[in-house]
């Protein structure tokens, strides 16, 4: 039996160690974040345009805020893998993704078994901007504006192929909306991904191709490509010269958005925290400029209007994306 002395002794070795624990769960819980790497998920391989703008971002984010971002580069099945990849990860603001319109607004309608809601499991953070989808031709093609494009694929129904990164790509369900707008008759040739797809057309193995503007600067630039036209509101900035879809008569306007997003669950503190980094770095001459030479339009949103852009576009998208899959 304690006596009152050993009580008294055992009593305040309790609370001593019930403050250590409660101090350590304190401290725990409001480290200063980041403590170590934190991880850029990106739904496709090396060298597209949401690989180039991740790893952009996550060199200048190293920068700010004192610790390595490491992208990880997680293709495959439309960018589903990459964002079931997000959805198991924990909300403790060490896993990011680079998200897009085609694991979030198309993936979600083509595959009905999708593991994941778009909106529901994930917290978007950070709206970062918006390439566009062209459609681009071999100069042998004989062709320098979309009327006569538009006229030869008629003349000669069947007769071309064109390439997109994959059945279920941006790039395949607008190519399916121009054919449909257009009454044009060419053969889809789906590559799996972009790269094979580039490395094709360059060589002129295909002729045409469907595919973000981006990656195709260096060839629309030297003349070896010529970009018909874009998937633009208006005419880009870096790109005077070329016409909107819209301006021809077609109604296709498409963008691809990309964003930071992490798993549901995300700290407050951590989310505002990597939106106000993610600012300043987007806002650095450096990142302003690479983003107009890469034709990435930016206008700014807040978290909260950046996740109902994306809830927006998942239903914009599921007429197209219903459309171009009967196909």
């Amino acid at each position: 039996m304690l006596n009152r002395s050993n009580l008294f002794n055992f009593v305040i070795a309790v609370l001593f160690t019930s403050t250590l624990i409660c101090a350590a769960v304190y401290s725990t819980a409001n480290a200063a974040w980041p403590e170590k790497p934190v991880r850029i998920i990106v739904s496709f391989p090396p060298g597209g345009a949401s690989d180039l703008v991740a790893r952009l971002l996550g060199k200048h984010l190293t920068d700010e805020l004192g610790q390595q971002f490491v992208v990880e580069n997680k293709p495959g099945a439309a960018g589903t893998v990459a964002a079931t990849a997000l959805k198991k990860a924990n909300g403790d603001g060490y896993t990011f993704m680079l998200s897009n319109l085609t694991p979030f607004n198309v993936a979600p309608t083509r595959f009905p078994n999708t593991p994941y809601d778009p909106i529901k499991d994930f917290t978007h953070v950070t709206y970062i901007g918006t390439v566009h989808l062209g459609l681009l031709v071999k100069p042998e093609l004989g062709v320098k504006d979309l009327t006569s494009f538009i006229k030869l694929m008629k003349a000669k129904a069947g007769d071309y192929d064109y390439g997109t990164s994959g059945v279920g790509s941006w790039g395949h369900i607008i190519s399916a909306q121009f054919k449909s707008l257009t009454s044009t008759d060419i053969v889809h040739i789906p590559y799996k991904g972009s790269g094979p797809m580039r490395l094709d057309f360059r060589s002129g193995t295909i002729p045409v191709i469907f595919d973000a503007v981006p990656q195709n600067m260096p060839v629309i630039q030297d003349g070896t490509a010529i970009l018909l036209a874009v998937t633009a509101n208006e005419r880009q900035k870096n790109l005077p010269n070329v016409p909107t879809f819209t301006e021809n008569g077609y109604s296709i306007v498409a963008e691809n958005w990309l964003g930071f997003s992490a798993p549901s669950g995300l700290d407050p503190a951590i989310a505002k925290q990597i939106d106000a980094a993610l600012q300043k770095v987007m806002n650095l001459e450096a990142v302003k400029k690479q983003f107009a030479v890469w034709g990435l339009v930016r206008t700014p949103k807040s978290s909260e209007e950046f996740s109902a852009y994306v809830a927006e576009k998942f239903e914009e998208w599921k007429p197209l994306v219903k459309a171009a899959m009967k196909k």
